[in-house]
C-alpha cells in the first residue's frame, strides 16, 4: 500500500513521513522522544501532530523505536533471534485503529544478551538497498547485526555514542572545556589510539591528560575521544565479526567517522542512508501486512 504514515519516535525526537502514492508530501521532526514527554502522553502527542494528516481517515501508521518500549505508548515485544526481517510486517502491535508499533529483537546466546528496538526497521530496509553480511549502524548505541539469507543471526552493541556525551558532559574529561572547534588531526590521532589500545581502561583518563598538559587544545577533546571511543568500537568488533566488507547505516556526519576507521583496516564500506534505510523499511513492513 503506497499511502501510509512513517514514524520514527525514539528517545529524544518524533520525526513523521507521510507518503501518498509513494511520494513524501508531509515531515515532522519535533523534540517529542519518549524522554521528553510525559508518561501516558504519546497518545495526545500523536493526536495533536500526527492525526491531522489522516483526516478522519484510518490511513495506516506504522511507528518505529522507542515508542514501543515500556516508556512508550505501549511495551511492545521482543522478536527472538535468528529471525527472519520479513517477519516484522506480521507481528505488528496495533496501539489505535490502524496504528501500529513494530516489534523490537532481542538476543540470548549462551548468556550473551542484547535487545534492539528501532535498528530493525532500519536493517529491513537495508538489506533491500545494500545486501550484506554486516551490518554497522553507528549511534548512541551502535549495532553490529550480522544477516545471512535475510535472518539476523546474532548482534552486538556498543554504546559509543552515549559514553561520549556521559564523558564530555559529566566527567572530569568535559569539565571546564570551552566550546568545542572541530580538528581532525585530533580525531585521527584518537582513532589510531583506540584502535591499538580498545580496552580504554587507561586511554581514557589519558584524554583528560593531554589537555591538562597541554599536549591537546581545549577546543579538540570532543574530536579526540570521538576518535578513541570509535576507533576502540570497530577495532574490538571487527576482530569479532571478521568482514571484508559492512554495510553501513549512518547519518551523514557519522558515515566519514566510521569509513576512516574501516579505512584503517582495509575493510571495505558500502553506504546507505539511515534515513533512506528507515523509510525503505517502514514501506517493507507495511507491505507485508497486506
Amino acid at each position: 500500500m503506497q499511502t501510509y504514515i512513517a514514524v520514527d519516535w525514539g528517545s529524544t525526537h518524533l520525526r513523521a513521513w507521510h507518503i501518498e502514492h509513494g511520494q513524501c508530501i508531509n515531515t515532522l521532526n519535533l523534540p517529542c522522544g519518549v524522554t521528553q514527554i510525559a508518561p501516558g502522553e504519546a497518545p495526545d502527542v500523536f493526536t495533536r501532530h500526527i492525526a491531522p494528516w489522516r483526516k478522519g481517515s484510518a490511513l495506516p501508521v506504522v511507528m518505529a523505536g522507542m515508542i514501543g518500549s515500556d516508556a512508550g505508548w505501549r511495551a511492545v515485544d521482543y522478536l527472538p533471534c535468528p529471525l527472519s526481517l520479513n517477519h516484522l510486517g506480521e507481528r505488528l502491535c496495533e496501539v489505535a485503529d490502524n496504528v501500529w508499533i513494530v516489534p523490537g529483537l532481542k538476543q540470548d546466546l549462551d548468556g550473551e544478551y542484547n535487545v534492539m528496538r528501532g535498528e530493525e526497521t532500519q536493517l529491513r530496509g537495508a538489506v533491500q538497498l545494500a545486501p550484506a553480511h554486516c551490518y554497522v549502524m553507528p549511534g548512541t548505541h551502535s549495532k553490529w547485526v550480522s544477516v545471512e539469507d535475510g535472518q539476523v543471526t546474532r548482534f552486538d552493541t556498543a554504546m559509543t555514542g552515549e559514553l561520549h556525551h556521559v564523558l564530555m558532559q559529566h566527567s572530569l574529561i568535559g569539565k571546564g572545556l570551552p566550546n568545542q572547534v572541530r580538528d581532525d588531526a585530533a580525531f585521527r590521532h584518537g582513532l589510531e589510539t583506540g584502535m591499538t589500545t580498545p580496552s580504554l581502561v587507561n586511554r581514557l583518563f589519558a584524554t583528560r591528560a593531554a589537555w591538562v598538559l597541554g599536549a591537546l587544545a581545549k577546543t579538540s577533546v570532543n574530536d579526540a575521544l570521538s576518535g578513541l571511543l570509535i576507533g576502540a568500537e570497530v577495532a574490538t568488533l571487527s576482530r569479532q565479526y571478521q568482514p571484508q566488507q559492512v554495510t553501513l547505516v549512518a547519518s551523514e556526519v557519522l558515515t566519514p567517522l566510521y569509513r576512516q576507521a574501516f579505512a584503517c583496516l582495509n575493510i571495505t564500506v558500502v553506504e546507505c542512508a539511515a534515513q533512506t534505510a528507515f523509510l525503505e523499511g517502514i514501506r517493507r513492513i507495511n507491505d507485508a501486512r497486506y
